[in-house]
Parts: C-alpha cells; sequence; structure tokens
C-alpha cells in the first residue's frame, strides 16, 4: 500500500497499469482520489485493507487540483473513488459529470438522507457542524440565538468569521438562503459584515484564537476546529479551548447547519465493486469510531457516538436541508457575500 502527492503522479499512474493487468489483479485494488488533508487517514485506508485484502492506491492534492486531473484524463482516468470535505465540492463533482449513482441498502441504512445525495451520487461520511464559539467571560448563552440575529447592531465590533470564500462559508449561506430568500439574506450579510471585530483572516481555527485573545467575542467555525484544541495535548491549545464555549445556533427552528466529508464512486471508475465496498466500509461503525476519534467530526452514521469531546457539547438539533439545496445556492451566495463586503 502508498500513498503519493500530486507531485508523485507518476507512481501512481505506474501503480494502477501494473494493477489493472489481469481480472485477478483488478479485485484487488481501490484507487482513491482524496482531498481531505488529514495525514492520519493512512488508518483508514489500512483498515479496509485488512477487512477486505483489497489493495489501496491514494492521490492527495486540493480539491480544485484533483478536480482538474478528473476532467483531464476523462474515461482514462484510474480514480475509482473520489473523497473531499464540504456538499459543495461533492456537488461540484456531480453538476460535471464524474459520477455515478451508487444504490447499496448498506449505505442507505447507516448514512441518514440528509447527509447523502437523493439520486446516489455521494454519501456523507462525517458531519461538521457549524457552531458559535463565544468567550466564556464576555457573553452569555441566553445572548445567543440564531445565525440570523448575528447581524444585529448589539453584535458590532464582536463577530469574528473567516473570508467568504471559504466554501465553509459559501454553505453557511446557501443554507441561510435556502430558509431566508434572497433579500433577507443579503441584508443580514451586511449586518454581519457591520458587526466584523476585524476583516477576515485566516482560517476557523485562527478566529477561535482570536476570540480566546479578546480581538472579537463570538466565532463562527466549523466544530472540529474546537474540539481539536480541547483535545490536543499541547498546553496552548487547551488555554484557547478552555476560554470558549460552544452555541449551536438556530435550536428553535431549523436547526444547526452541518456540512460533511463526503465520498463518491467515479462515473469511469475502472474497480466499481470494490469502490462500493470502500464507501460501505467508510460508513461502518469501525471506520466511523475513526472520524469520531481521530478527527474529531461528528460521525455520519447515527449508531456511532461521538468523540467525549463533543458529547460534553450535548445533542443539538441539525438543520435537515439536503447538502444539495444549499450546495446549488453557492453562486448565489457568493455573489451576495461580495456584495455586502465580506471578502
Amino acid at each position: 500500500m502508498f500513498s503519493s502527492k500530486l507531485s508523485r503522479r507518476a507512481v501512481l499512474a505506474a501503480s494502477v497499469v501494473l494493477t489493472l493487468v489481469g481480472p485477478a489483479a483488478a479485485e484487488e485494488v481501490v484507487n482513491i482520489y482524496n482531498s481531505r488533508h488529514y495525514g492520519t487517514d493512512q488508518q483508514l485506508w489500512d483498515g479496509f485493507t485488512k477487512a477486505t485484502g483489497i489493495q489501496v492506491n491514494v492521490v492527495e492534492g486540493t480539491h480544485e487540483q484533483l478536480i482538474q486531473r478528473m476532467k483531464s484524463e476523462g474515461a482514462r482516468s484510474p480514480a475509482d473513488v473520489f473523497i473531499t470535505v464540504d456538499a459543495g465540492r461533492l456537488a461540484e463533482a456531480s453538476g460535471l459529470g464524474l459520477l455515478q449513482p451508487v444504490r447499496s441498502p448498506v449505505l442507505e441504512k447507516a448514512i441518514p438522507a440528509h447527509l447523502r445525495d437523493p439520486d446516489g451520487l455521494w454519501y456523507g461520511l462525517a458531519m461538521r457542524a457549524r457552531i458559535l464559539a463565544y468567550a466564556k467571560d464576555r457573553v452569555k448563552p441566553e445572548e445567543l440565538s440564531t445565525y440570523e440575529a448575528l447581524a444585529e447592531p448589539r453584535f458590532k465590533g464582536k463577530i469574528l468569521v473567516r473570508s467568504s470564500t471559504s466554501v465553509y462559508n459559501l454553505s453557511l449561506v446557501g443554507s441561510i438562503l435556502a430558509a431566508d430568500g434572497s433579500a433577507a439574506t443579503e441584508k443580514w450579510c451586511e449586518g454581519l459584515v457591520a458587526n466584523m471585530a476585524r476583516p477576515p483572516e485566516g482560517g476557523d481555527t485562527d478566529q477561535l484564537k482570536a476570540v480566546a485573545a479578546g480581538v472579537g467575542d463570538i466565532a463562527i467555525s466549523n466544530s472540529y476546529y474546537l474540539a481539536r484544541l480541547a483535545a490536543s495535548d499541547k498546553p496552548v491549545d487547551k488555554e484557547v479551548a478552555e476560554k470558549l464555549a460552544v452555541f449551536f445556533p438556530n435550536q428553535k427552528d431549523r436547526g444547526t447547519h452541518v456540512n460533511v466529508s463526503g465520498a463518491a464512486v467515479l462515473k469511469t471508475a475502472p474497480h466499481k465493486d470494490n469502490a462500493v465496498k470502500l464507501l460501505e466500509y467508510l460508513a461502518s461503525p469501525e471506520a466511523q469510531r475513526y472520524f469520531a476519534d481521530v478527527s474529531l467530526e461528528y460521525p455520519a452514521n447515527p449508531a456511532v457516538e461521538p468523540h467525549p469531546v463533543l458529547q460534553a457539547w450535548g445533542p443539538f438539533k441539525q438543520d435537515p436541508l439536503n447538502p444539495t439545496l444549499y450546495a446549488k445556492n453557492a453562486a448565489e451566495a457568493a455573489m451576495i457575500t461580495d456584495r455586502c463586503g465580506w471578502r
């Protein structure tokens, strides 16, 4: 088994040529294009090989690099499975005609309907909630309620959030569009920008650290960023996490926005059966424990408990909006955030 970066594409290409020789060899391999940026994912591939005897070959790169590669390779692509973060990116691959539907009773039982494509083009494997992380000493939880409320004047100078170009924020705005419509979403965006403690900079972890440092009072962040700080062995990370508390927005109406890490089978997959087996394995309790305990995401399979750090935050109501719908709103979300000055 091996894992390669895009700079070593020739290595995978040579390996794929070898694995495609003869029917016996074809039954023993699956090729993954993976844009999840977690080196620990190797544990998943090792577990799959141990369970099935199927060799896993991995090409890693950014979402943009892998999409471009699949497009340029066309029918000649050796890729069987595409794995990425955010439903918007899965929707992009689907819109480009790169994916094929998979109907699997195993997957449909393990993954709730609102975490998978209605036509089986992709399946969510792990969730991340778009939470509000607030300073314990400066904000009372009863002051918080919804994403929409963050645009109210009382939060002026208190909000920290990364750039609107982040796919995480485009998906969040896409979900608000689905709930509130274009006019209300644009007005909300204008209010949010007016309430920012500083112009957006850095990623979600940077927003959390900035709240801990007193730059602002409330950060919009994916849940696993704070969970990793809380579970870290580094005192500096724990110190940040200890200053923050979690609030799940919109619990009295539609629920908190959730997004997914997900996987799909390529339309041109040379090893489709093995690809489906891989997706089914990734939805299994064994693999879902990895998403819970190592990457600190919420397992997509509701039969698997979250990591203790996430459990300590308590249960929450999820927005049941299917990711395909808020991903469809991404283009309009980008135009709205651009117009209202959320750079």
